[in-house]
């Protein structure tokens, strides 16, 4: 069995699990997540915690027990405390600015970056160089936040454009005459 399936999920108070056949659904203070269980991978539930058993002894069966059990850790994780992710814009004239389900962004094109925000995502922007991507699904935050920077990834001879808070960008030398 995956060493990571092993170790069972804990339910902390205040979150409510319901487990059928197919899926999981998981309410919480932040919000309310569903998902759909893998064949391979059967969850029980033993007083406050989860446990994800392979079905089946093949490697693919172990490796979805990991993964499962990785997924609704998460899935704990966004209802009671939430994800969030938060991107630098760097360069002269890059600004962000949040209005209303739409992020404004100028990024040094001949027009604005208009993104609508998805359902069950909120962005907020501190300052005009800072976007913070919030929600209670990781993967949705995540792919929010990669398509944000999608639009002007940093560059590496000056590191401008959008990047990630904790990146660390590699600078390279310029050419020499």
């Amino acid at each position: 069995m995956s060493r990571v399936a092993r170790k069972p999920v804990t339910i902390p108070a205040g979150v409510e699990v319901t487990l059928a056949a197919d899926r999981i659904e998981m309410k919480g203070a932040k919000g309310r997540l569903q998902l759909a269980l893998h064949p391979d991978v059967e969850v029980s539930r033993e007083d406050d915690a989860l446990r994800c058993t392979p079905r089946g002894g093949g490697k693919r069966a172990n490796a979805m027990a990991g993964t499962m059990r990785a997924l609704i850790h998460n899935m704990v994780t966004g209802v009671t405390q939430g994800f969030e992710k938060r991107l630098t814009l760097v360069g002269v004239g890059y600004r962000a600015q949040a209005q209303g389900r739409t992020l404004s962004l100028t990024l040094g094109f001949s027009h604005p970056v208009n993104y609508p925000v998805p359902e069950g995502i909120t962005v907020e922007t501190p300052s005009q160089t800072e976007v913070v991507v919030k929600g209670v699904d990781k993967q949705r935050v995540g792919q929010v936040a990669a398509e944000i920077r999608a639009f002007r990834p940093p560059e590496p001879y000056k590191g401008k454009g959008v990047r990630y808070a904790n990146e660390q960008i590699v600078l390279k030398e310029a050419k020499k005459k």
